[in-house]
C-alpha cells in the first residue's frame, strides 16, 4: 500500500516537472518571438524614416528645380514681351517716319494731340501738354501767372481743375497737375540735335480754337531770349495767342521746344519756342524728384 502511494507520488511529480518544462519553453519562445517582432519594428521604422526623408528630399529638390524653371519662364517671358512692345514702338516710329519724308504728318499728329491740353484762367487762355502719365503739364508761367484758378482741356474734351506745382519764372515755365492717371504723354527730345531747316509742327489753343496745327521749319537755334539766355529755337511756325505753352514737335513727334512768344509789330514768321533740354532741366528743378 506504501508502495503504490510512494509510486502515486512519483508520477505526479514528473506529470508537475513535465509541465512546468513546457511553460518554460513557452516562455522562451515567446520572449524570443517578442525579441524578433521588436528588431523587425524597429528595422521597419528606420527603414519608413529613411524613405520619408528620401521623399522629402526629392520633393524639395522638384519644388527647388519648378521655382527655377518658372523664374527662367517668365523672365524670358517679360524678355519677348519688352521686345515685341519695343518693336512695335520702332514699327510705329518708322512708319510715322516714312509719313512725315512724304510730306504728311497726320499719324504724328493724330498721336501727339493726345497729349496736348488748353490751359485757362480767369484772365488767360493758352496751351500745354502732358509730361507725364499721372497728369503732369508743362506750360508757359505768364499763362498762369495772373493768381486765378486754373482749368485745363484735355483731348477727350474734360474739363478738369489744375493744381500748380510749381514754376520758373525766368525761363517762363509752370508745371501743373491734374488727378487720374495713364494720361498719354509727349517725349522730350534732345534739343542739341535741332537742326536748321527741319521740318517742326505746333499744337496749340491759339483765340480758344482748341488743337490747332500749324506747321514751318526752324529758322535757327540758340537765339537769345528774354532771360538773355541763348536757348531758344527760331521758327516760321505760325503762333498766336493761345498758342503759348504748347508743344513744338519734330517729325518723330518729340518735343522739341515749348512755345513761348513771337515778334510783333508787322513782323511775319518769327516765333520762339524754348529748347526742350531747357525744359527738362527747369521741369526738374520745379517738381524735386516728382515725375
Amino acid at each position: 500500500m506504501i508502495a503504490r502511494v510512494y509510486n502515486e507520488h512519483n508520477n505526479h511529480k514528473k506529470h508537475r516537472n513535465v509541465l512546468y518544462g513546457i511553460v518554460v519553453i513557452l516562455l522562451i519562445l515567446q520572449t524570443v518571438s517578442f525579441i524578433v517582432i521588436t528588431v523587425q519594428t524597429s528595422r521597419l521604422n528606420t527603414s519608413l524614416k529613411q524613405t520619408e526623408k528620401n521623399l522629402t528630399a526629392i520633393g524639395e529638390d522638384l519644388n527647388n528645380k519648378i521655382e527655377v524653371y518658372n523664374s527662367l519662364y517668365q523672365n524670358e517671358f517679360r524678355s519677348i514681351s519688352s521686345s515685341v512692345t519695343h518693336q512695335q514702338k520702332d514699327f510705329q516710329q518708322q512708319l510715322n517716319l516714312v509719313k512725315s519724308s512724304q510730306q504728311d504728318f497726320s499719324a504724328i499728329v493724330e498721336d501727339a494731340v493726345k497729349g496736348v491740353v488748353g490751359v485757362a484762367t480767369e484772365k488767360s487762355v493758352g496751351t500745354g501738354f502732358i509730361v507725364n502719365e499721372n497728369g503732369y503739364i508743362v506750360t508757359n508761367y505768364h499763362v498762369i501767372s495772373d493768381g486765378g484758378k486754373v482749368s485745363v482741356l484735355t483731348y477727350d474734351k474734360k474739363v478738369l481743375p489744375a493744381e500748380i506745382v510749381g514754376y520758373d519764372q525766368i525761363r517762363d515755365v509752370a508745371l501743373l497737375k491734374i488727378s487720374g492717371e495713364n494720361y498719354h504723354k509727349l517725349s522730350l527730345a534732345d534739343s542739341d540735335k535741332v537742326q536748321v531747316g527741319k521740318k517742326v509742327i505746333a499744337i496749340g489753343n491759339p483765340f480758344g480754337l482748341s488743337f490747332s496745327v500749324t506747321e514751318g521749319i526752324v529758322s535757327a537755334i540758340d537765339r537769345e531770349g528774354p532771360s538773355g539766355a541763348k536757348e531758344y529755337i527760331q521758327t516760321d511756325v505760325s503762333l498766336n495767342p493761345g498758342n503759348s505753352g504748347g508743344p513744338l514737335i519734330d517729325t518723330s513727334g518729340e518735343v522739341v521746344g515749348i512755345n513761348n512768344f513771337k515778334i510783333g509789330n508787322g513782323a511775319e514768321g518769327l516765333g520762339f519756342a524754348l529748347e526742350s533740354n531747357v525744359i527738362d532741366s527747369s521741369v526738374n528743378s520745379i517738381s524735386k524728384g516728382l515725375l
